[in-house]
């Protein structure tokens, strides 16, 4: 009787074998030999494990507490299905991370250690340690590439942005850029006549970054978004929102990504319980324009939305907050919770799945979608 070894197998049934491990079990199986990693690493293969990770209508998020990193999914229903898909390791759990940012599949790790950060791709286990020129926590962070033919060139952009509209005097400002390639950080010569609160996070498409913006002189709510190209490193021009938040204050305006391939901007005003979301039907660095996608009065109950995800075939949304009810004990922390509503009005409300702690506290929770972009090590002898 012969037996087979598993690496005798044929190379499409080894595929799917190892297709069916979970995302964290990735690293140990890429470290078990040569083949294995070739394997792992094969075009037939990265789009087989994506597309099992990403299945149509499922979306995903990370879970980030004092001590664990969940992945969980979730599916935007009424008969929505929240799911914990498992823990994430990152460097054997040695690290303490105070919150975490999603561009394109890439994590942006803020760490307790505020003299450094930490870009993440779990897909692959790979990491960069970065080392901050000066902390500031107005600082504002996004993560962008330059999309060469060979393989796109990563950027970290980082700037503080200190504006008052009533004392143009009383401003500091400050841009830079560390390039993945150099391990280099630049400064750049930026003169915004914009303004981006330092509590706006940015969302990424396409290498690019977007966040929400007001002319410099404004006293109104935040009317434009505005896109930092990381081809040219440069901002493009200030773009419109939709006309709705220019005919009145929205209390707040999230962005989120639809599928890697449009924007969509949440419009809440808390006082009537009145939202809306609006889609991009073209989005490049200086032009957009927008389609309305849902409008609902209904109370969110939360004070601000962590991330939303949007279904446009089932014309629904979930967003996932903390609950800051009038019922809460002081000093006690926010809930977090899923809530999903769609067009029909029906409204539902999921906790999250992963295990309490000091009062279901989390530090924050981020959309996430696998990416294939490698992070590349610095060659020896550069500085990181």
């Amino acid at each position: 009787m012969t037996t087979t070894m598993i690496s005798n197998l044929p190379r499409d049934l080894m595929e799917e074998i190892l297709n069916r491990l979970p995302m964290e079990s990735l690293k140990a199986v890429k470290l078990t030999c040569k083949s294995w990693n070739n394997l792992s690493q094969s075009e037939s293969f990265k789009k087989m494990h994506i597309g099992k990770l990403t299945r149509k209508g499922e979306s995903m998020m990370i879970v980030v507490q004092p001590h664990n990193i969940y992945l969980m999914s979730g599916v935007v229903d009424v008969d929505t299905c929240i799911q914990v898909k498992g823990k994430l390791s990152f460097l054997n759990n040695q690290v303490s991370i105070s919150r975490i940012h999603h561009y394109e599949g890439l994590l942006l790790c803020f760490l307790k250690d505020v003299s450094r950060i930490v870009v993440w791709n779990p897909y692959w286990g790979q990491t960069r340690w970065i080392k901050l020129r000066s902390f500031d926590y107005r600082f504002n962070y996004t993560l962008g590439y330059e999309d060469k033919e060979s393989c796109p060139s990563l950027k970290l952009l980082r700037f503080v942005d200190y504006f008052h509209y009533r004392d143009p005097e009383e401003q500091f400002f400050w841009y830079e850029m560390y390039d993945f390639d150099s391990g280099l950080w630049t400064t750049l010569d930026v003169a915004p006549h914009w303004g981006i609160y330092c509590s706006s996070s940015s969302v990424s498409l396409k290498g690019n970054s977007y966040w929400c913006a007001t002319e410099r002189s404004s006293e109104g709510c935040k009317d434009r978004i505005i896109c930092f190209d990381f081809t040219k490193e440069r901002f493009g021009p200030l773009l419109p929102l939709p006309s709705c938040v220019r005919d009145r204050q929205y209390a707040y305006v999230h962005l989120s990504c639809v599928k890697e391939e449009k924007i969509a901007a949440l419009f809440y005003h808390h006082y009537d319980f009145e939202f809306e979301i609006w889609i991009t039907t073209k989005i490049e660095a200086e032009t957009v324009s927008w389609s309305k996608f849902l409008r609902i009065d209904s109370e969110l109950g939360i004070n601000s939305p962590d991330c939303f995800f949007i279904d446009e075939e089932k014309k629904g949304f979930m967003c996932v907050g903390r609950y800051y009810g009038y019922d809460s004990e002081p000093g006690e922390c926010p809930k977090p919770f899923i809530k999903i509503i769609g067009e029909a009005g029906y409204s539902k409300d999921f906790d999250l799945g992963v295990p309490a702690y000091k009062n279901s506290w989390l530090d924050n929770v981020c959309s996430y979608v696998p990416s294939l972009v490698q992070i590349k090590k610095l060659a020896r002898g550069k500085r990181i």
